[in-house]
């Protein structure tokens, strides 16, 4: 088994290292929260900094960020800056991928994702249980599909999009970079580029303004 170091130390990277630990030798977390440093999080340790990563001999994924803050992964992989091949793919043993399908590095498919068929997701996407992406979906790098989203074929997700909990996506929409669509919400038309989406049918609820 190859070694792998999870940066982040939240719910989601607690995840990853459950689903990973399958095929990998999770050797623990990395958090620039000090006051973590030397404590352990599901029976693993907290190493140190984010910055160890670069010095350490093992693989790495990156596995923060929220929706209050979803641009925090982008952010992290910019800062580590090391190159593709240092990243690893986590797919949980119950997640299927189906023929076609390519998924990048640093991406994260948790137990109970399906990939249909020819599926391209791009590097550091987090995908939580439960989501479906159907035949000739396109997820850009550093998005985000919440636990059991819905995406109708042809959907198109742009880079570092948000997409909550529950909600469902009709066939052939794109989502714009940036934005986000709240939980439980069913997008029928395209979303425009740093917005705030939701409801049935989803609908503007405010820009998004980035600092």
């Amino acid at each position: 088994m190859n070694d792998l170091v999870i940066v982040g130390a939240g719910g989601f990277a607690r995840e990853t290292a459950a689903a990973a630990s399958h095929v990998w030798n999770v050797l623990g977390f990395l958090d620039d929260d000090e006051a973590l440093h030397g404590t352990t999080r599901s029976g693993r340790p907290i190493l140190g900094g984010t910055e160890l990563a670069g010095e350490m001999d093992a693989a790495v994924v990156v596995c923060v960020g929220n929706p209050r803050n979803f641009t925090a992964r982008r952010s992290i992989v910019e800062r580590l800056d090391l190159p593709d091949d240092r990243y690893a793919t986590v797919v949980h043993p119950l997640a299927s991928v189906g023929a076609g399908s390519e998924v990048g590095p640093g991406t994260v498919l948790l137990a109970g994702t399906v990939l249909t068929a020819d599926v391209t997701i791009g590097a550091h996407v987090a995908v939580m249980p439960q989501a479906v992406l159907t035949h000739d979906n396109h997820v850009s790098g550093y998005c985000t599909v919440a636990s059991g989203v819905r995406l109708g074929g042809g959907v198109v997700l742009d880079e570092g999009s948000y997409v909550g909990a529950g909600a469902l996506v009709r066939e052939g929409v794109k989502v714009g970079a940036g934005s986000l669509v709240g939980m439980g919400s069913v997008v029928l038309h395209d979303v425009p580029p740093n917005e705030v989406w939701a409801g049935n049918p989803a609908h503007l609820i405010r820009p998004l303004l980035r600092s």
